[in-house]
């Protein structure tokens, strides 16, 4: 008989040990099996042979694929272990398919999800793009920060690192935050390059996901994967090029447990492979930029457009609170209006930004200052008029829309704080016969961008409306007009990284056009002219923005100064959850560790599901003082070391 421990993919156990089970057939290392737990079978992972215990176990049932995962898997799965600590369930199941019990012994399949394309003529390398490549292929570094302006070609030398790692029989991961820019990221590099390309994404049926996940372990020929975070625990034999576009986005910070950051698993796996990292932006994380400066990181710069054609480009920027400005839309200004309808007449398409679903953000009462907030958050519900309800995006609790206030009967409801879907409302009864089409999270799936990325290209939609989904990386060449509605919205929130974002999502969506294709027009709408983010965005002066960023980070010890730790903490009551929070303060004051704990308070959404939420946040210049907290947590204690923001 043969004794292993296994990392099980099951929710269930929240342990941070592997479970041993004994088997008379031989495994090694990385071989994914049934096992039973608690009169359920789940899929496992065997992480080391050991000796017979002292204690009885139970049988590995069979094997559930002819081949292991590959060393490299392996390798990042102990990794991630010492770095994000949590239970090894989680860790299993980031490597694992979904579903992996449809499957009885996995054969190989073949490359049916998406073949390979005939290669079309790329464009010429211009001289920025071939010195970039020089000095990476010149360069003793194997990781490389791409700081290149909205339209100078990153994807363009993306693509030519692709084909040199496949020359070499390597495989090449791209990740992207959005699936928005899935279609137009894989229509570029399936048209130029000679491998599989296959494309993972949280869109995908479960069954979908399965059968790409064995087509990438059976494959015996270097791959392209392009997809989201959890693209990096592919589980592919020979990795010889990570790409992070748009590596400043915070989706690629993992939203629930072990809530890594994917630059440093990028990290981890580039390390373990020995491949090339490339972290690519135009606008590049504070944090991120400080560190590769501090570590020596190439940091390679690039202006100049990658279209030859010169074109001009103009900003306007429209003081919101002087409404002399807004004869025609209460929310869309002259000046915007006036632009869109010049983009109609000329057969160019315009897109306006606005960060905020629905129609409406708040519902109130005129005469009693009433508002509709969500039973079991206490959030504003937001008001969608095409179905006539209000909703939490917290929670999802829904109810028809108040004709009449709840408290004092009077019919004065007022809809404020404008969304996507009442901006879209206003263009159409503003522009009748244009063709207009909506795109942020409330889209049905034939709504979504990706499935309408080949009609908005091909200038069957005249106005785009959306969130922020639409303003990273994408490339119109008929985009001639973008209209930002309340430029100033992410400064409102209460955290360290709000100019930040601020800046980023101006910058990013100023970039859809500038691009070299034809004359722009920029609108900026806000409430605050003179504000340094949005100022600095127009400007393009990122050198200013990030040095006074970081005088202030460094003023008020924050990232990359320090490491952050979040605790939260949920109860039933209000008073419980302060309780649990102090108790637990008292606690970490004991503990012979070097930070400053802040807190407890509530958190940005302090009641969410009918539950409150308190938190304790923790400040340290050593990661491991912060690591040594973790174990010391009661149940029911959740973290987030290195977060992303700390509301």
């Amino acid at each position: 008989m043969h004794y292993y421990e296994v990392f099980i993919s099951a929710y269930q156990y929240r342990g941070a040990s592997a479970l041993t089970y004994s088997s008379e057939e031989r495994f090694t290392l990385g071989e994914v099996v049934l096992v039973p737990m608690r009169n359920k079978n789940y899929p496992a992972i065997v992480v080391r042979q050991i000796p017979k215990p002292s204690f009885n176990t139970k049988h590995i049932i069979k094997k559930l694929y002819d081949r292991p995962l590959p060393d490299a898997s392996m390798k990042l799965i102990d990794w991630l272990g010492h770095y994000y600590p949590g239970p090894v369930s989680v860790l299993a199941s980031l490597v694992l398919p979904a579903n992996t019990l449809v499957k009885t012994v996995g054969q190989a399949t073949n490359m049916t999800q998406i073949g390979v394309e005939q290669k079309l003529e790329l464009p010429d390398l211009t001289t920025e793009q071939r010195g970039i490549l020089k000095d990476i292929e010149g360069s003793d570094s194997s990781s490389f920060l791409l700081h290149g302006d909205t339209g100078t070609g990153k994807t363009r030398v993306y693509i030519e690192l692709i084909n040199d790692c496949l020359s070499k029989k390597r495989s090449a991961v791209v990740l992207t935050p959005e699936i928005s820019l899935t279609p137009q990221l894989a229509k570029n590099i399936k048209a130029s390059v000679s491998a599989p390309v296959l494309i993972l994404h949280s869109n995908l049926t479960t069954k979908e996901r399965r059968e790409l996940w064995e087509q990438i372990l059976f494959a015996d020929q270097p791959l392209v994967i392009i997809g989201a975070r959890s693209a990096l625990f592919a589980p592919l034999q020979s990795v010889g090029l990570i790409v992070i576009d748009e590596f400043h986005d915070g989706a690629y910070k993992q939203d629930q447990a072990p809530y890594y950051s994917s630059i440093r698993v990028a990290g981890a796996l580039a390390s373990i492979h020995g491949a090339t990292l490339i972290l690519g932006s135009a606008t590049p994380s504070v944090t991120e930029y400080y560190i590769a400066s501090a570590k020596g990181v190439p940091i390679l710069r690039m202006r100049e457009q990658a279209a030859p054609k010169k074109t001009k480009t103009t900003v306007e920027i429209v003081d919101a609170r002087d409404r002399s400005n807004y004869a025609k839309s209460g929310h869309l200004s002259d000046q915007l209006l006036g632009a869109v309808s010049a983009s109609l007449k000329a057969s160019e398409q315009s897109l306006i930004f606005l960060n905020r679903r629905g129609t409406a953000r708040i519902v109130l009462c005129q005469t009693c200052d009433w508002q509709a907030t969500c039973p079991h958050c206490d959030l504003p519900l937001t008001y969608h008029g095409d179905t006539h309800t209000m909703r939490c995006h917290t929670c999802g609790y829904h109810s028809p829309a108040v004709i009449t206030c709840p408290v004092c009967g009077s019919p004065e409801i007022s809809y404020k704080s404008i969304g996507t879907k009442a901006i879209t409302d206003q263009l159409q009864k503003l522009f009748p016969d244009a063709r207009i089409k909506r795109f942020d999270t409330d889209n049905l799936k034939p709504d979504q961008f990706h499935h309408q990325y080949q009609n908005i290209l091909d200038g069957k939609v005249d106005i785009i409306v959306g969130t922020q989904m639409l303003v990273k990386g994408l490339d119109l060449p008929n985009l001639s007009v973008v209209g930002v509605v309340a430029a100033d919205s992410s400064l409102y929130f209460p955290d360290y990284t709000a100019e930040e974002q601020t800046y980023q999502l101006l910058s990013q969506v100023m970039g859809r056009v500038s691009r070299g294709h034809r004359d722009g027009t920029i609108v900026i709408q806000t409430n605050n002219p003179a504000g340094a983010s949005q100022i600095a965005a127009v400007n393009k002066d990122w050198e200013l923005f990030y040095s006074k960023q970081i005088d202030e980070r460094r003023q008020y010890l924050f990232p990359p100064f320090c490491y952050l730790l979040k605790l939260t903490v949920t109860r039933k009551t209000q008073k419980s959850a302060i309780s649990a929070a102090n108790t637990l303060r008292t606690k970490l004051n004991s503990l012979p560790i070097q930070a400053q704990i802040i807190g407890p308070a509530p958190r940005f959404n302090e009641k969410a599901g009918g539950n409150y939420n308190w938190q304790i946040t923790v400040k340290s210049k050593s990661r491991t003082d912060l690591l040594k907290i973790i174990p010391a947590l009661p149940a029911n204690w959740s973290y987030d070391i290195d977060p992303s923001n700390l509301l």
